[in-house]
């Protein structure tokens, strides 16, 4: 059996009462509005949308994939039954292992699948004839594509990428833009087909097993084929079809899936939208639009969603997770010492609030830490605070952090700033048609190297101490 078939993702989740049925919503606000509702709950779950006013039945919806930890366990093949610091443990090292195991678990071509049940050809392609939420109250349209990937490849080694990039119905239904951010590896095959080509050419998946919305929304390295990535972190080779036209990938198990072309010149208003910052990203912008030749679907497809907005969000908690553990292993990767922790934190959408937890064992030590952190590529876009805290302090517990901050940190001397740094055109702070640069701070918020030995001590029980209290009135400790 495929471990990369959503149906059987949902049986799993469903099984351990991780899923809720949704009936009778409607597509414009009700079906984002009731995720954003499930997102801010104690306890999340995967949301499937099913009855949809306007739409055929079984034509349904999955939000919340990846909201809690032990729906990202069951995607990444970790298991059921992890919490939060279990999660994390489980992960350490991992992104670096299914890096290295990529080659192994190279995806394998087939000739059939079940993403052909439903073949569409160019003419009759009519993406409104599936579930395409307005997702936010001000989005400037239906949006098809949020918990999509997209994949393009590279012309000269023919490397494949999946994105994660939005995609808004476009031609009353004929065709979807893609909003590609620039600097990402889709972005930038798209540019090489251009200049070789003058078009190029592009699949996208719009349902499909939730572990390629990890993997086409993280940072993977170039050169490594996220279909291969999510082979090893699944322990099971992908399967996928080519696109009659394009000859593109399309993992055969996916629900909804189109091809296309995209050309320089092909372009319509898109936006705004919701963005993962919690602000709609800009106004009105011209944003490349596919060419459809071609859509796809299962019987009774699976849209899978997964709209951003303002934290906690769709997959913020899935970033914040697996960034903090790239994060962790790339800082240890290039061989910086005493790395006792790294967390990218779910308030800042995964990305804008990094902080870092070291053993300091040398002077500079601590800025070294806060400058790789700044710049490394599994870090570097849309960063704006890298916080480096001593081993003493959680850097998942946002309290601790500032807590270090406010006492161990000295703003003339330990404040630095990066300015001209790879931003983003959602950032709120951005300026219409400038280029998307941003600005970070770098906070030391480590003891002084030269005081570690005279630094005034906490005023706090010892673990002993709480233990020992702990277990005699066991109330006390929630």
């Amino acid at each position: 059996m495929s471990k990369f078939d959503l149906r059987e993702w949902l049986r799993m989740a469903d099984g351990a009462g991780q899923v809720e049925l949704i009936s009778g919503a409607d597509s414009a606000l009700e079906i984002g509005a009731a995720s954003q509702l499930n997102y801010k709950r104690k306890n999340t779950k995967a949301l499937i949308f099913d009855q949809i006013i306007g739409y055929r039945p079984g034509y349904r919806v999955l939000t919340g994939s990846v909201s809690n930890p032990r729906l990202m366990g069951m995607t990444l093949n970790l298991g059921l039954d992890l919490d939060d610091l279990e999660l994390v443990e489980a992960l350490r090292g991992k992104p670096q292992q299914w890096l290295e195991a990529s080659p192994d678990f190279a995806a394998i071509e087939v000739s059939e699948g079940p993403i052909f049940e439903n073949v569409i050809q160019k003419d009759h392609v009519n993406f409104l004839d599936f579930p395409s939420p307005i997702w936010h109250e001000l989005d400037g349209g239906p949006y098809i594509g949020t918990g999509c990937a997209v994949i393009t490849s590279d012309p000269d080694t023919g490397v494949f990428n999946l994105g994660a990039y939005r995609m808004q119905v476009q031609d009353d239904g004929a065709s979807v833009s893609i909003n590609v951010e620039s600097g990402k590896h889709g972005f930038q095959h798209i540019r090489k087909w251009f200049e070789k080509e003058g078009r190029a050419p592009v699949t996208a998946t719009l349902g499909q097993h939730p572990v390629f919305l990890v993997v086409a929304g993280t940072e993977v390295p170039a050169g490594v084929s996220e279909m291969d990535y999510a082979g090893a972190i699944m322990g099971q080779r992908v399967q996928y079809v080519r696109g009659p036209e394009t000859g593109l990938p399309i993992p055969a198990e996916s629900e909804l899936a189109f091809e296309g072309w995209l050309y320089p010149d092909r372009t319509r208003p898109e936006g705004p939208f919701g963005e993962w910052t919690g602000y709609y990203s800009g106004d009105v912008a011209p944003v490349l639009t596919a060419e459809v030749t071609g859509l796809f679907h299962r019987s009774d497809p699976i849209n899978l969603g997964a709209p951003p907005g303002k934290p906690p969000h769709d997959y913020s908690y899935m970033r914040s997770v697996m960034k903090s553990a790239m994060a962790t292993d790339a800082l240890i990767g290039v061989g910086l010492a005493g790395v006792r922790g790294v967390w990218c934190h779910e308030v800042g959408g995964g990305r804008s609030i990094v902080a870092v937890a070291i053993e300091q064992r040398y002077a500079g030590h601590s800025r070294q830490a806060g400058y790789l952190a700044a710049q490394h590529p599994v870090t570097a876009y849309m960063n704006r605070f890298v916080i480096v805290v001593d081993q003493d302090i959680n850097p998942r517990d946002l309290d601790q952090v500032m807590w270090a901050m406010s006492t161990r940190c000295d703003p003339d001397r330990d404040i630095e700033i990066m300015r001209y740094t790879w931003g983003s055109r959602v950032d709120p702070l951005g300026l219409p048609g400038q280029p998307a640069y941003n600005t970070r701070a770098l906070i030391d918020a480590c003891r002084p190297f030269e005081h570690l030995a005279d630094f005034p001590t906490v005023a706090e029980s010892s673990a002993e101490v709480l233990d020992r209290v702990a277990e005699k009135w066991p109330g006390l400790r929630g």
